[in-house]
């Protein structure tokens, strides 16, 4: 089941760019976005208060956090275009991989198989399957030890 859920993922992926770093970058950029409005609001007041000095401070803070903004909302497309180019990879790859056992074609043919056997049958020659499975691994693994490391420092 994790193949089918890392699969819905990874379409989710390829249609939205959706990940955890764009929900960072988002809401750092959200976050710079509300400050720089704050500060332009109070270079505002102030400068409809007093026209010189403190303005100028309130403006360059202003620019600061709305540079920083958009320093994240570009940190955030980029995060969204490397997302898809991953998942479209990683889907190119699993269909490239063949089919899996959970394929509509491979089940529909199980499932004509099945039919046509007898599913008693077929459920009996299933288990005898996974019998010899367990067995075969049980018996390769008890050959395949590895060797201890010899010392060639004579």
């Amino acid at each position: 089941m994790n193949g089918w859920f890392r699969y819905f993922a990874l379409n989710a992926q390829v249609r939205a760019g959706f990940s955890r770093g764009i929900v960072v970058w988002a809401l750092l950029a959200a976050i710079f976005g509300i400050i720089a409005g704050g500060f332009f609001l109070a270079a505002i007041f102030i400068w409809l208060a007093d026209q010189y000095d403190p303005v100028t401070a309130g403006l360059v803070l202003g620019f600061l956090f709305l540079v920083l903004t958009l320093i994240a909302l570009l940190a955030c497309l980029l995060t969204r275009r490397r997302n898809i180019e991953q998942a479209r990879t990683e889907l190119a790859a699993r269909s490239s991989a063949g089919p899996s056992l959970l394929d509509p074609r491979i089940l529909a043919t199980g499932f004509q198989i099945g039919q046509a056997i007898g599913w008693r049958k077929l459920a009996s020659l299933g288990v005898v399957a996974m019998l010899a499975l367990v067995l075969a691994r049980e018996w390769q693994g008890g050959q395949t030890e590895q060797p201890e490391d010899e010392d060639t420092s004579t």
